[in-house]
């Protein structure tokens, strides 16, 4: 059965895209087939993964619109079991062009549910803000995996979106949850990263993952190379440890479904 995972936080330079780009990208790795839907308007995935938006007109905008078919808009990537559904310049008016839609928050579920079995994850990156399209992200998703980067308002911004998932719970889909908190950006240096992880951990407790993200060059450079992590530097301790959460992720899932 497909699994759909949301990139959730509002808050910006967490992480996020980079974490959506090289899960994607870890899952494909180990035989899995994935499909990664950049719902920003910024197209970092897509540019992550070494496309140009101008060297293509597919685009998560027009399916989300009912004006084009999703199987159209997919993209194949240069990695092995892993398939895009870019975003582009329009999206970023989509917040706007939604608010007149009939099942708006439903728009991008429902195109999912035409494809999905396909896939064995279905994994959307979102927009750093809680609008209409990331509300489309979390009614579509089965869970939601939040990046969190170790500093010291760490958990100012998570309350927010937690309380968001606890209102698209009642309101539109009862069956989201959050899979796990992903720590970024982890620099054991500094004595605020240890502090921050650890009010994390207190707060969220086993939700959190095991696995820390460490604050990596290799992982920095990779998307002006249009590479993930895992094909730009494999063996570069930021590309092993999104490994290891994928691993984890796996291992969720498979508890979940016992």
């Amino acid at each position: 059965m497909t699994k759909i995972i949301a990139f959730a936080n509002q808050k910006g330079g967490v992480g996020k895209t980079t974490t959506a780009i090289n899960i994607a990208t870890s899952l494909a790795t180990i035989k899995k087939r994935v499909l990664l839907v950049d719902l920003d308007p910024q197209g970092n995935a897509g540019t992550g993964l070494g496309f140009v938006r101008a060297s293509h007109q597919q685009s998560v905008y027009g399916v989300i619109m009912g004006m084009a078919n999703i199987s159209d808009n997919i993209l194949t990537t240069a990695i092995p079991n892993l398939h895009l559904l870019p975003s582009s310049l329009a999206l970023s008016g989509a917040e706007v062009d939604l608010l007149a839609m009939d099942n708006r928050e439903y728009r991008l579920r429902d195109a999912l549910a035409i494809i999905s079995e396909y896939y064995d994850y279905i994994l959307i990156d979102c927009p750093p803000a809680l609008g209409y399209l990331t509300l489309n992200a979390l009614n579509a998703a089965d869970s939601v995996i939040v990046p969190l980067q170790c500093e010291f308002f760490a958990l100012e911004g998570i309350q927010q979106l937690t309380t968001t998932i606890k209102e698209v719970q009642k309101k539109w889909n009862p069956n989201i949850k959050i899979l796990g908190v992903l720590l970024t950006m982890y620099d054991k240096r500094y004595s605020q990263t240890k502090e921050a992880e650890d009010d994390v951990r207190k707060t969220f407790g086993d939700i959190v993952f095991t696995t820390v993200i460490p604050r990596n060059v290799r992982i920095s450079e990779a998307p002006s190379h249009g590479k993930p992590a895992l094909f730009y530097d494999f063996k570069s301790p930021g590309a092993q440890a999104y490994l290891c959460v994928a691993t984890e992720i796996v291992q969720r899932i498979e508890k979940e479904g016992k």
